[in-house]
């Protein structure tokens, strides 16, 4: 099937595989960057922190290979592009109102987690040369038995009534995250953080953030400069680089 794509960028689609992230580990190159990998299917599909991601009827499954060249800080920063660009797709289909950023790597459709991403990244010294970008979506009806789902996950045709092909899909992705990284390299993070703040749920509100270590509970107050939460809690403001978030 031949899809429209921005320029210099290019794309797989297989019908089945483990994940997208396996394929996309052995890519070659031979097709350039940045490359997209999408699958009709997946077997074995994960998640942050090794979770089973559960891939339900017409789900979409794809990974964006890039070679970045910069520091890991830098390369973090695209999982926020990511998140720009997935609500900016989805609200292709929605009322924009409808969707939100759940920090650190999720999109929300009223409330359920519609969206997720996954970054990968390789490189040499303090340079990412390499980086993979997993983007899940249940454009399908909302996923049943979903084991251990901090947030309860919702389809896109559950609420829309209506299913979007997975190609259809990519071209309008693969669209918006070409804008929105070019918006990133022209023009800086401040401008994506403030993008996604400004969708972003629970933003002044009591949430929960726990890491490995410990529980934090307080007021979401927004991304630093490095896209860390900020929370203010009864002890001050706390930086948070890497938890999972509850409200």
């Amino acid at each position: 099937m031949q899809i429209n794509l921005p320029f210099s960028v290019s794309a797989t689609i297989v019908d089945r595989a483990s994940s997208t992230m396996d394929l996309a580990r052995s890519y070659d190159g031979a097709e350039g960057f940045p490359h997209w990998i999408l699958a009709r299917a997946q077997t074995q599909a994960r998640g942050r922190q090794g979770r089973s991601w559960l891939s339900g009827q017409g789900a979409f499954a794809a990974s964006l290979v890039m070679q970045p060249n910069c520091p890991p800080a830098m390369a973090a920063q695209r999982s926020f592009v990511a998140a720009c660009a997935l609500r900016r797709a989805l609200a292709t289909y929605v009322d924009p109102n409808l969707l939100a950023h759940k920090w650190p790597n999720d999109v929300l459709l009223q409330g359920g987690k519609v969206a997720g991403i996954l970054l990968e990244s390789s490189g040499a010294g303090l340079n990412v040369d390499r980086l993979t970008i997993g983007i899940g979506v249940n454009l399908g009806h909302t996923p049943k038995d979903v084991p251990y789902a901090s947030f309860a996950p919702v389809g896109l045709t559950d609420v829309t009534g209506q299913m979007v092909p997975i190609e259809t899909f990519l071209e309008v992705l693969a669209a918006e995250f070409a804008a929105v990284e070019h918006k990133l390299v022209t023009q800086g993070f401040a401008e994506i953080r403030a993008e996604w703040t400004a969708h972003a749920a629970r933003l002044g509100q009591v949430i929960t953030a726990r890491t490995t270590r410990k529980t934090h509970k307080g007021s979401f107050e927004g991304l630093d400069d490095d896209g860390n939460l900020l929370l203010l809690t009864s002890s001050g403001k706390t930086v948070i680089p890497a938890a999972d978030v509850y409200f």
